[in-house]
């Protein structure tokens, strides 16, 4: 099952796209929220939908993030092997963790705005885990039964904040806009492997970022495990599990960085695509 939320910004309805169509399910849920993972409750919709004449929606309309606000955005750092070296980064022994704060979530084809004071806004197309059960002290052989799904993110990133202003790195990653989610969650059954799938970015057309989940240096039900020893999953919560090479920080012969009008697209294989258009502080 595919899950979106469409509507204006802070008004959004659950949806489900079914044979490419988008339909209204919000008489079914009331939001893709912590309540609605933490049950059977998408058993429970894929069950109602098979009987119920649900309304169409446009699909002109603006799609918003494709989960309500979770508790936590939790980022894994430096997961690919060629992003870590164009980094001129160590490969890690462990995941690197840091936070990403929850404002930051937009619509995935909402405008990416530029951060007052900012002089290195970057990309990173990567594959995110939608967490369905509660998770605390998970093994990695049941890591998998505590996703409710996977989803398309942009984990936008400041680099002068996150690398040069001191502290974490979660200065550079939790600007508003810098983490539209989307367009839709794919339940795991929707994925045939999801250790390869290939992940893509352009920046005014231009391939920058072409890589492959089964470059994780850390897996998936992993990472899962890894993160519920230091923290509670809760449903809802997002993972983001780190991008390939390609980013603005290492391009060659020099870093380069978005500006005001470069559009900026991205998509994984069976989560879809999304598209940003970049604004300065002062044009939002």
């Amino acid at each position: 099952m595919k899950l979106i939320r469409f509507g204006e910004a802070g008004s959004e309805k659950p949806g489900v796209i079914i044979d490419d169509q988008y339909y209204d399910v919000s008489s079914l849920v009331s939001d893709y929220n912590e309540a609605f993972f933490a049950g059977d409750a998408i058993k429970k919709l894929s069950e109602d939908i098979k009987i119920t004449d649900l309304p169409k929606v446009d699909q002109g309309v603006r799609l918003g993030p494709a989960l309500a606000r979770p508790s936590k955005i939790i980022c894994v750092g430096l997961n690919y092997k060629d992003h870590a070296a164009e980094t001129n980064a160590p490969i890690p022994t462990q995941p690197i963790l840091f936070f990403k704060a929850t404002s930051a979530i937009v619509g995935p084809n909402d405008d990416l705005i530029i951060p007052k004071n900012s002089k290195k806004t970057d990309w990173e197309v990567e594959l995110a885990i939608v967490i369905g059960k509660k998770a605390s002290y998970v093994s990695e052989e049941n890591a998998l039964e505590h996703i409710a799904g996977y989803v398309l993110h942009n984990d936008y990133s400041e680099r002068e904040f996150q690398l040069e202003r001191n502290g974490q790195w979660v200065k550079g990653k939790s600007c508003d806009t810098f983490a539209p989610i989307g367009p839709f969650i794919a339940t795991p059954d929707e994925i045939n492997d999801v250790h390869n799938l290939r992940l893509w970015l352009t920046v005014n057309g231009k391939t920058l970022q072409d890589g492959n989940t089964s470059n994780l240096i850390f897996n998936v039900p992993f990472m899962v495990s890894y993160i519920s020893q230091f923290m509670t999953l809760l449903p809802g919560d997002v993972i983001t599990t780190g991008t390939p090479a390609g980013v603005g920080l290492g391009q060659k012969p020099e870093p380069w960085y978005l500006k005001s009008g470069d559009v900026v697209e991205l998509g994984i294989d069976g989560l879809g695509s999304s598209k940003q258009t970049v604004k300065s502080y002062t044009e939002a």
